[in-house]
């Protein structure tokens, strides 16, 4: 992956952006996937294979540059077990369950929204 320059608008917008503290949060669990990859986790510890059973659509490409992207922002735990074949099980982080809460609201305030739309 090519790298950015330092001096790019896109650069310099970012940076300005994420001084702002809900936007930061936003960026974070921004994304097609990530939220709701945050939202099965919530239950239960997964493996890959059963996240790409519950989200049939998504590449095996997708899904590891999802997780490897919540992993890096602390929001998913990585545990990979020595065994053969090897296991490796995804769950959330405490950071992530804080957020628990406010992904209910926000699923809340979607409904109603969506019914009233309707």
């Amino acid at each position: 992956m090519a790298k950015r320059k330092l001096n790019s608008t896109f650069t310099l917008n970012e940076s300005f952006l994420t001084e702002c503290d809900l936007t930061y949060a936003v960026n974070k669990i921004g994304g097609r996937w990530k939220i709701l990859i945050i939202d099965k986790l919530s239950d239960r510890k997964l493996r890959f294979s059963e996240l790409s059973k519950i989200f049939p659509l998504i590449t095996e490409r997708m899904l590891t540059l999802q997780l490897r992207a919540l992993e890096s922002d602390g929001l998913v735990k990585r545990t990979v077990y020595a065994e053969v074949p090897p296991r490796v099980e995804y769950e959330l982080t405490p950071m992530a369950l804080d957020f628990l809460p406010i992904f209910k609201q926000l699923s809340a305030w979607g409904n109603k929204h969506k019914n009233l739309t309707k």
